[in-house]
């Protein structure tokens, strides 16, 4: 019997590791043809279904759709039952619905495959910009990366967003009181947190801001369909811009300060935006307070989407502060600090994904 050495066992692990990660990350792919081609919604509405009932019901081609579903039962994520290969039929679990079919479900995380999906057609362009020191700009991410980080991020707001801001009873006082509360929502993407404003806050008027014109689009159609939009606009804006100051009680930054390739100047451009009395929300990740490898999964996950996208698209414009998704407490708060704000608070809220900032000037 032949014993491992330890350097042979650490080799070997990490082979295993690079294989299971190839093997999942395959199945990220199979999840997102589910997610874009509507096969997991047929799934939710049936209770079960053969690769010509699924094939009809998607419009997609019947061979094609036994092969993700064989694919996806292999993989654990349906159930199949019966013989032949167009007479198997297939489940989607009732648990497994809310992961892949309910959008607004705190456990929905399809979108993950979306966001893998979408920076893996960038991933030439990372390379590039890690050979210049150049960035990639977000539309060269493409809509799977658009889309999937809005609806990542969309049952959180529309479930939690009330709750967080309850760290904050000052703010949410205001809120509730009249003349009617002005919020603005700094790079609000599609637009999901400021309906989640709106919605938990009846009177208050929430103004979305954001670069991207796309997203400005996509928030647009998002408040109509939520029957916010009387209360809730949307603009490709800059914060910056003059006709902005001194009109809010709170500005939010939701997830995207990180983004930002000069942070100071956007927390400066939001303490501008404040009446007398206002505060400024960020929201960012919730990473370890110092640096330490190896790191947990919460960390793994931050950095490893720093560097092939959040890192890469804050290079675009110079100078950066080139942050990249691992902001911690600490930078924050020198952030903070040199935008003018005299108290930067971490609120006491119990996430494992987000960290919460109140900033005062």
């Amino acid at each position: 019997m032949t014993t491992m050495t330890t350097m042979e066992i650490d080799r070997q692990a990490l082979v295993d590791r690079l294989f299971e990660a190839t093997v999942a990350t395959l199945e990220l792919y199979g999840v997102y043809l589910g997610e874009r081609l509507g096969l997991y919604r047929v799934l939710a509405a049936e209770a079960d279904v053969n690769a010509a009932g699924l094939a009809e019901k998607a419009g997609v081609h019947q061979r094609y759709a036994r092969e993700w579903l064989e694919q996806q039962a292999v993989a654990g994520i349906l159930t199949a039952t019966g013989d032949g290969d167009e007479e198997r039929r297939f489940t989607l679990p009732a648990p497994h619905r809310e992961v892949l079919a309910d959008p607004e479900n705190p456990a929905y995380v399809a979108p993950f495959a979306l966001l893998v999906a979408g920076i893996g057609g960038a991933l030439p362009r990372v390379a590039d910009a890690f050979r210049t020191g150049g960035g990639v700009a977000w539309e060269a991410y493409g809509p799977d990366v658009r889309d999937g980080q809005a609806a990542i991020n969309r049952p959180a707001f529309l479930h939690d967003l009330a709750s967080w801001l309850a760290a904050m009873p000052d703010v949410v006082a205001r809120l509730r009181s009249t003349p009617p509360a002005r919020v603005a929502d700094v790079a609000c993407g599609a637009g999901w947190s400021s309906i989640a404003l709106a919605s938990a806050f009846p009177d208050v008027l929430v103004d979305g801001i954001d670069l991207d014109d796309a997203a400005i689009a996509d928030a647009t159609r998002n408040a109509a369909a939520a029957g916010v939009a009387d209360r809730v606009s949307f603009a490709a804006r800059d914060a910056a811009e003059p006709a902005l100051a001194g009109r809010y009680d709170l500005v939010c930054i939701f997830e995207a300060l990180h983004d930002m390739a000069q942070p100071v100047e956007a927390l400066e451009a939001a303490r501008a935006m404040l009446v007398a009395g206002g505060s400024v929300l960020v929201v960012d990740e919730r990473v370890a307070d110092r640096f330490t490898a190896p790191g947990d999964l919460v960390e793994r996950m931050m950095y490893g989407w720093s560097a092939v996208c959040c890192l890469p698209t804050a290079m675009v414009t110079q100078p950066s502060a080139a942050t990249g998704t691992v902001l911690r407490a600490g930078l924050l708060r020198e952030y903070g600090a040199r935008a003018g704000f005299s108290t930067v608070k971490v609120l006491d809220v119990d996430n494992d994904l987000f960290r919460f900032y109140q900033l005062l000037p």
